[in-house]
């Protein structure tokens, strides 16, 4: 008797397995492909980066020698004053694109994710299935109720929809 029970569960048990591997595969395939699309993004990012760095750069080179001519000319040392301001920038800029910045950054979030991790806790906590549902059925119920509500424009209300 024992034996034709397990036999019976032979098949149960391969299609459990196999439907386990399929969930697998498919769960690495969307880890896979959220990995490649945050290579995407943070490679777009570092290549607008680079092409800002262009304009900014060059923008900065004029303005440096505009105001170092005009500094000279009038004798006032005071219009190199914009200069400060515009090379920290030129500078955080060249080092997001061509610098260690986000290695610097990486690093900082590992360390937040390890020693403040209470920081990165969402207000309410993490979404539920249950508040999920909640939240459109309220937003269900709402919508329903101001489809009830009489027109501004004094037409009478539509009717209720039937349940």
């Amino acid at each position: 008797m024992g034996f034709l029970l397990s036999k019976s569960m032979d098949p149960n048990l391969k299609q459990h397995e196999l439907m386990l591997h399929n969930t697998r595969m498919q769960m690495e395939r969307q880890i896979q492909m959220q990995n490649q699309m945050r290579e995407r993004l943070m490679a777009t990012q570092i290549a607008w980066s680079r092409e800002f760095i262009k304009y900014f750069g060059s923008f900065s080179a004029v303005a440096a020698l505009g105001l170092s001519i005009g500094a000279l000319r009038n004798r006032k040392p005071q219009m190199l004053a914009p200069l400060v301001p515009l090379s920290f920038i030129l500078a955080y800029q060249m080092d997001s694109a061509y610098g260690t910045l986000a290695y610097r950054i990486r690093g900082e979030a590992e360390s937040i994710m390890v020693s403040e991790h209470d920081r990165l806790d969402l207000p309410c906590g993490t979404p539920t299935f249950d508040s999920i549902e909640k939240a459109c059925y309220k937003s269900s119920l709402r919508s329903l109720l101001e489809s009830r509500r009489p027109c501004e424009s004094g037409d009478p209300p539509p009717p209720p929809p039937a349940l």
